[in-house]
């Protein structure tokens, strides 16, 4: 058997922060990875044959989140401004930012003065029962499943107040080198320390007993340890008994499941396409538009994949395509091929554009289903109402032996990025050491 004070299930950011920080604090740590690499929905693609440091997950620093920027500082990885211009295509046109949010503050008026949650849905259905509200309505919707990946039959309305209240449309950034290099910094951070990195080391069952927990790979192998750090994604830890990356925890801990099963997690598909150049940039592009796109960084649409964005300020001739929430769910088993030509198809929508133009111009892709990944299953979380409770469960250790860590556990405005993991991995391994 393998020993170690603690035992870190999941190579994440969070399993890599609280990692790095355990062994560093003096502690024989060993982190076991299901995949051949760390990072989780962090992968910045380092293949010379597309484009060099693209991200197939993470990609922004969504405001000025102070331990994400903190640890970009001590590591010295360099970041850019990623904010750009905002464009709608509806209806035939292009229109700029100033025509999304028509009725927004109503609905944050109205949302402020919610005293008892309830789902989003629910509050446009009784808030805004009016026809006159429809486009309102559906802006919400589609603003809940695309950027928070989330139903709004479950999504908590205080949850998303916060979220918007807390703002900041002009602190966007982007990693110089990708968030890759963050990855690596923490887990050379944990090495250095003395700590140990398994990867290939999917779970199977993990047995426990106060102060002791024993974890079986399905390789067979045990590892054992007084601690253990669970920091699996929230997709994989909801997965029923018997499929790929179900974890089975003997003897049962059936408060923490249920609370697991009681927080959001979004579904997603990402896209992305390379150009032989930015043809959004051409002068007829400028012409349908009514004015120049070179400064567009993101593009709305009602199309089957609605959300586009460039990589401004960088002229870079990739698109990436966004499909979120239960939309990108029920595309789950779709093939790859089918997803290109959904993609081309929205783009020819968007731009006038043949998909046999689109075709001949494109110099390869990568689509990333998420949702469809045995050890993630998912975007990232989004809170229900039973959140708050649930969240409190699990960030108690059960019997003192396990402990939870996830973005899927942070309060605050930054719910599901790489700040909520950073800021989870740091709190279960202060928990931890006590």
């Amino acid at each position: 058997m393998n020993n170690s004070d603690i035992l870190i299930i999941g190579g994440g950011a969070a399993g890599l922060m609280a990692g790095r920080i355990l062994a560093k604090a003096g502690r024989k740590v060993i982190l076991l990875e299901a995949r051949n690499r760390c990072g989780g929905r962090i992968h910045t693609l380092n293949d010379d044959a597309f484009l060099k440091k693209a991200e197939l997950g993470a990609e922004f620093v969504h405001g000025n989140l102070p331990v994400t920027l903190q640890l970009l500082k001590e590591a010295g990885i360099e970041y850019n401004n990623a904010h750009a211009e905002m464009w709608q295509y509806k209806n035939g046109k292009f229109d700029s930012e100033s025509a999304f949010t028509e009725g927004w503050d109503v609905l944050m008026d109205k949302l402020g003065k919610l005293k008892e949650d309830i789902s989003i849905e629910s509050f446009l259905q009784n808030e805004f029962p009016s026809d006159k509200y429809n486009g309102l309505k559906s802006s919400v919707r589609k603003f809940v499943s695309g950027y928070d990946t989330a139903d709004t039959e479950r999504a908590s309305s205080f949850a998303l107040r916060r979220e918007w209240q807390s703002e900041d449309d002009d602190a966007q950034y982007r990693l110089k080198n990708g968030y890759g290099a963050m990855i690596n910094y923490l887990e050379k951070g944990l090495k250095n320390s003395g700590g140990l990195v398994c990867l290939n080391s999917a779970m199977n069952t993990i047995s426990w007993q106060h102060g002791q927990v024993n974890a079986t790979t399905v390789d067979g192998i045990v590892y054992g340890a007084a601690k253990m750090l669970v920091a699996l994604p929230l997709g994989v830890l909801q997965v029923k008994g018997g499929e790929t990356g179900a974890i089975i925890f003997a003897p049962p801990i059936p408060a923490q499941i249920n609370a697991i099963n009681n927080i959001g997690f979004g579904a997603i598909i990402k896209i992305l396409l390379e150009f032989d150049r930015p043809f959004w940039e051409d002068r007829e592009i400028e012409r349908l538009a009514g004015k120049s796109l070179k400064n567009m960084g993101f593009l709305l649409s009602d199309e089957e994949i609605p959300t586009w964005w460039t990589q401004v300020p960088q002229h870079s001739p990739v698109l990436t395509g966004w499909l979120g929430g239960p939309a990108a769910a029920r595309k789950k088993d779709a093939d790859d091929e089918v997803l290109l030509q959904q993609s081309l198809q929205s783009l020819s929508n968007i731009f006038n554009r043949t998909t046999r133009e689109l075709k001949a111009m494109l110099v390869s892709f990568y689509i990333v289903n998420w949702t469809n990944e045995p050890f993630t299953r998912g975007s990232y979380a989004y809170d229900t109402v039973e959140s708050p409770s649930a969240r409190e469960i699990l960030t108690k250790p059960v019997e003192d032996t396990i402990f939870f860590a996830g973005e899927y556990l942070y309060e605050g405005p930054a719910m599901g990025t790489v700040e909520a993991a950073l800021t989870s991995g740091k709190q279960a391994a202060e928990r931890i050491i006590g």
